[in-house]
């Protein structure tokens, strides 16, 4: 029978071999081995973040004769947390409260006025075109790289010739200034504000501390919140300065003020309940900054990341 056309296109499609399935594009970090590297580097780094903080609940609950014969990791059966928490606020006639606050005034207001100062000389160096701009910007980068230990004696002679050493303004006025925040803000105003909007304001007959007041501050406002945690967890962390500055018990930050219980273990096993609790106590306030105000942060990190 002779093969019409039909039937030899046909029968030429069946002896030729199918072509292959286009293979499908691997989304990128979809690797196997790559994610379980990654989510294992990602375990070991919150491991060891969590498990300090899972020790200090776990000691702050329980009594000096448990917190030695007990596994360090595991709760005892008589929890005294709260317990030790009064006990923390009672003894000394409250001085623990005294510290808190003033690791609050210390934290709180310097870390405020130092995002404000941060934020006003960022913007001017980004914004504004002035003779010794470049020197100024070299001295505040020089400034980042000087240690905070290395200006609390020269800080403490300065203090002590105008009469300020053993005050609170000993230890709020050298955390006024941040040169890594005016960095910072410095960096994202220059990239975030734009120079057109400025313009616009100054025709419209704003002056320029409204400018920078209602244009640049909300603009700065994820880098505001990144300068001011940063400043925050600083000062409050800070122990060497009101070493150096304080003498007065009741002018201890907290950190200073747990230091002293610390120092008094060996002579008296119960402050051993005192400090767990304590440093309970202290890491609070932080963590309670950090989740309020986390999505600030992760928001000014990316910020310009998509246009």
């Amino acid at each position: 029978m002779t093969a019409t056309p039909l039937t030899r296109r046909a029968s030429g499609a069946a002896a030729r071999p199918a072509a292959p399935a286009p293979r499908r594009p691997r989304t990128p970090g979809t690797h196997p081995a790559r994610t379980i590297l990654v989510t294992g580097i990602l375990v070991v780094v919150a491991l060891y973040f969590l498990v300090p903080v899972y020790w200090v609940i776990v000691a702050a609950s329980k009594t000096s004769s448990d917190l030695f014969a007990t596994p360090g990791l595991l709760f005892s059966g008589h929890m005294a947390l709260w317990d030790n928490i009064t006990r923390v606020f009672d003894y000394g006639e409250g001085i623990f409260g005294r510290w808190l606050l003033n690791s609050v005034l210390y934290a709180g207001v310097g870390a405020i006025i130092a995002t404000y100062i941060a934020a006003a000389g960022g913007y001017a160096l980004a914004k504004y075109s002035f003779r010794g701009r470049d020197t100024i910007y070299a001295a505040i980068l020089g400034g980042v790289l000087v240690p905070g230990t290395a200006t609390a004696l020269p800080l403490f002679l300065l203090f002590s010739s105008i009469g300020l050493a053993n005050t609170s303004w000993a230890v709020l006025l050298p955390s006024l200034v941040s040169p890594f925040g005016l960095f910072l803000c410095q960096v994202y105003a220059r990239t975030t504000i734009d120079d057109g909007l400025i313009e616009a304001a100054r025709l419209d007959g704003a002056g320029e501390l409204r400018i920078f007041h209602t244009v640049g501050l909300r603009i700065l406002t994820p880098a505001l919140v990144t300068v001011f945690l940063f400043q925050l967890v600083g000062i409050w962390n800070n122990y060497f300065l009101p070493l150096v500055m304080l003498s007065d018990e009741k002018l201890y930050p907290v950190t200073l003020g747990l230091q002293n219980w610390n120092s008094q273990i060996t002579r008296l096993p119960e402050f051993y309940e005192l400090t767990t609790a304590g440093v309970l106590l202290s890491i609070i306030p932080l963590a309670i900054a950090m989740i309020v105000l986390q999505r600030f942060w992760r928001g000014g990190l990316t910020e310009g990341s998509i246009k």
